[in-house]
């Protein structure tokens, strides 16, 4: 639904930079109009402001606070008029008006030069105004991260012991005995008579070592995981909307029941 941004400038230059700003996001030329500076009021009558601008407003607004409030405004200023095609165009459009410095026209103070910024949106089709309040309520989101809870390290080294085994060994030694003999040489004594040698050696048992590695022991490092239930406790806020006026009983009773089913959601 096409809706139309107005906005009131005190300053022709700043109406003229939001409308350049306006283009430059999207706008048209056709969708953004900038009136005359009603600055100079020793020229303009009272009526013919109130049969343009002011029946301008009337379109809008109907003869409402609004229409008069406008058209006042306008008289120490310069409007800019944004035509939108959606509801999301004219809020664009209403915070570049905001950012350049568009007068509050609620804030009665623009008559004295020291308005506020604001801007108004008014739907082509209704005169009527209307007005929103955002119903916001946070939901708890719980989640889930890792982080250290303890560290163990295991590391192996070589480490030298002495040890000691026993063992006997032998050794042979050579002796020579000479024994005195007196007796007749006999045949085989005279068969041995020359000249010879005779060697004789002599050995000993000495000890090997030998080294032999043996697996003795297996160290095994694994994580077992368990798990747990917590209860996480938090607050969290919602908009709560009370309407004072005359309900009828059926309105009050349906307030009542709206309340109640959100507080059993929250639980």
């Amino acid at each position: 639904m096409a809706q139309t941004v107005i906005g009131v400038f005190r300053n022709v230059a700043d109406a003229n930079q939001a409308a350049q700003q306006l283009m430059e996001i999207g706008f048209s030329q056709n969708d953004v109009d900038v009136s005359a500076n009603y600055n100079d009021k020793e020229n303009v009558k009272d009526d013919d402001h109130d049969d343009g601008i002011g029946g301008f407003f009337s379109s809008l607004f109907g003869d409402s606070d609004d229409k008069h409030r406008h058209t006042e405004a306008t008289k120490s200023g310069t409007l800019v008029t944004v035509h939108a095609q959606t509801r999301e165009e004219a809020e664009r459009a209403s915070e570049i008006l905001d950012e350049y410095g568009a007068m509050d026209v609620n804030d009665e103070s623009y008559r004295t030069g020291t308005a506020a910024t604001g801007t108004t949106t008014g739907d082509v089709s209704d005169k009527n105004t209307e007005a929103s309040i955002q119903v916001i309520e946070e939901k708890l989101e719980v989640g889930k991260r890792t982080k250290e809870s303890g560290h163990v390290s295991v590391r192996s080294r070589i480490v030298e012991r002495p040890v000691e085994e026993h063992i006997r060994l032998r050794s042979e030694h050579v002796y020579v005995d000479r024994n005195k003999v007196e007796r007749r040489a006999t045949d085989a004594d005279l068969s041995n008579f020359k000249e010879g040698s005779i060697d004789v050696t002599e050995h000993e048992e000495v000890p090997v070592v030998n080294k032999e590695a043996w697996v003795v022991e297996e160290v095994d490092v694994h994580t077992d995981v368990d798990e747990r239930d917590e209860v996480i406790k938090d607050k969290v806020r919602h908009t709560e909307v009370d309407v004072d006026g005359n309900l009828t009983d059926e309105q009050r009773k349906l307030q009542e029941e709206e309340r109640r089913s959100g507080d059993r959601d929250r639980v």
